[in-house]
Parts: structure tokens; C-alpha cells; sequence
């Protein structure tokens, strides 16, 4: 048996080990999970990210690509994965705000992760077919006098761009009837084709098809106009508190050390602040701008939450 003063007098000794253990993160190689396929905007995002990281942390990062049930195989992948930071996700709007939303029956909570940090946050365009009014309070207009002869390009009955759809109807008092489709780049071709009258998609698609006057963007719907386009609109301009984002963020697996935490998030704000970077992503429809600290990125979560929650309670959820 270890006498009282024998093991009080190693106590010590050995915490100054504890510390230091925490303050050797990273130990080993680190991995970002993307839940989409090699070659997509996450994808790319991720990688920019992880060359910028690598060096500040001394160690490598490599991207790994766990694409399936929308963003659920990739997020299940890291909420199990060891809680010790080496293991990160790419979590976005789907995965963290309209998945637990949509599903009661997820492998994974949103209190199974800890942020690290808000990468960008993404709105979605509205881009109209080239033939109808070419702005937001005329489409408008138009579409209200056609009633639901009216139709918009989805990404699916539960995708955030059906969710949209909804929410201009509600808010604007349209009747666009949503159309699903498999992604953006086959709303666009539908469009160019002149199959629907709107389509709902990211701005890295839409943009594009803007500048060559093959469709309009009526409006981001984000909080901020694109500094890109700079003479396209906001949602919010023209009705207050109108707005539909998704966001890119890194998460880690929920008791993931807070040094290991604080280490990340130290790192990748220096690299978000990196121009090219910003520059790169906001060419693709992506806005970097906080928040900043784990606790910030909290209280955005949350604030995501309840503002789809009331659209999500209007919808029939899907089988479970």
C-alpha cells in the first residue's frame, strides 16, 4: 500500500506532466472530414484551409472525404472519433441546424460536438430565368400574378434551398412550387433550358450564369450584399429579418480538451485573415466574418437553430 504522505508528496510531480501533455497539441497527424465528395465548394474550402494550418501547427493536416446521407456519415464519424482535437469536422447548416431539426432518429446530437470556429457563411442566390423581371420587386409582382403556375429548383423536400422556398412564401405571400433536383449544377441547366422559372442554389453557381446574361440573380439571401456584386441586393433589404444562410464551421468531438481547443481556434482565425484566402472564398459566394471565439460560435448556433425551427414545424418531416 502507497503511504498518504507518499503519494501527496508525488502529486506535485505529476501535475506539471498533466499540463504539459495538454500544451503538446497536436501530437500527431491532423484529419479535417469533409461530408461531401473530392472535388466540390466544402471540399475545396477545406483543403485551402488545411495548407494554411499545417505549418502553424506543426504537423500535417490532410482532408478526408466521407460523403453519404446527407452530411450524417461524416458527422456520425467524427462525434466517435477520440475527443483529443486530432479529428475535425466540416459541419455546416445541414449537419448542425436542420438534420437534428428534420430528424429525431440521428447517430448524432449537436451536443455530441464543440466548436472550434465559423469558417464562412453562405447564402443562397435567387437566380430568375433571363425572359422575367429581372428584379426582386417585379419577380415578385409577376409571380403573385401566376399563383402556383410558378415553380423554383430545390435540392430536395428537406434541402435548406426547399426551406427557403417556403420562407419566401410565407413571408413574401407567394405560391412557387418547389422543384427537386440533385444539386445546383442541375437546377442551373434546367434554367438555362428554361424547365423552371427560378432556381435556389449557391452562388458559386449562380454567379456565373449572372455574368454571362444567361439568368438574373435577383437577391442573396444572405445579410450582406457580395462585394463581387456589389449592385445585387440582399432579402433583408427589401424585407427586414428575411434571411437564409448556411454556414461552414469546424467542430470537434464533444469532450475535446479545451487547450486543444483553443489551439485550433487560434489558428484557423489567423488563416481566415489570410487576403488571398478571403479573396478565394468570396469568389465563391462564401462571407468570412465571424463569429470568432468557441463561445461566439455557440451562441450562433443557437440563433440558427430558432430561425429555421419555425419553418422546419411547417413541413411534413420526412419517414424516420
Amino acid at each position: 500500500m502507497i503511504g498518504r504522505r507518499t503519494l501527496l508528496a508525488a502529486l506535485p510531480a505529476a501535475l506539471p506532466v498533466h499540463r504539459a501533455a495538454a500544451q503538446e497539441f497536436p501530437s500527431r497527424r491532423v484529419t479535417i472530414v469533409v461530408p461531401y465528395p473530392p472535388g466540390g465548394t466544402t471540399d475545396a474550402m477545406a483543403r485551402m484551409l488545411a495548407q494554411r494550418i499545417t505549418g502553424p501547427l506543426g504537423q500535417p493536416v490532410v482532408v478526408e472525404n466521407r460523403a453519404g446521407a446527407n452530411t450524417v456519415i461524416a458527422a456520425e464519424h467524427v462525434a466517435r472519433a477520440e475527443p483529443d482535437g486530432h479529428t475535425i469536422l466540416v459541419s455546416s447548416g445541414t449537419t448542425h441546424t436542420l438534420n437534428p431539426l428534420l430528424n429525431r432518429s440521428l447517430p448524432y446530437k449537436p451536443e455530441d460536438f464543440a466548436p472550434v470556429a465559423l469558417v464562412s457563411r453562405v447564402p443562397l442566390t435567387l437566380l430568375a430565368r433571363k425572359d422575367l423581371p429581372g428584379t426582386l420587386p417585379e419577380f415578385t409582382a409577376w409571380a403573385k400574378s401566376r399563383g402556383a403556375a410558378v415553380n423554383a429548383g430545390t435540392n430536395g423536400p428537406t434541402s435548406i434551398h426547399h426551406l427557403t422556398v417556403l420562407m419566401l412564401n410565407q413571408a413574401l405571400g407567394l405560391s412557387l412550387q418547389g422543384v427537386p433536383y440533385r444539386g445546383d449544377s442541375q437546377q442551373i441547366v434546367d434554367l438555362l433550358a428554361g424547365r423552371i422559372d427560378l432556381a435556389v442554389v449557391g452562388g458559386g453557381t449562380s454567379i456565373a450564369a449572372h455574368r454571362n446574361d444567361q439568368g438574373r440573380i435577383l437577391a442573396f439571401t444572405g445579410g450582406q450584399r457580395l462585394p463581387s456584386l456589389p449592385d445585387v441586393p440582399t432579402l433583408s433589404e427589401s424585407t427586414p429579418d428575411l434571411l437564409a444562410q448556411t454556414w461552414f464551421g469546424l467542430m470537434v468531438p464533444a469532450r475535446t480538451p479545451r487547450p486543444a481547443i483553443d489551439r485550433l481556434n487560434q489558428v484557423v482565425v489567423a488563416a481566415l485573415g489570410d487576403a488571398e484566402l478571403r479573396q478565394r472564398l468570396e469568389a465563391d459566394g462564401q462571407f468570412v466574418s465571424g463569429p470568432t471565439t468557441p463561445e461566439q460560435v455557440s451562441t450562433f448556433l443557437r440563433e440558427d437553430a430558432e430561425r429555421w425551427a419555425p419553418i422546419v414545424r411547417g413541413i411534413e418531416r420526412r419517414p424516420e
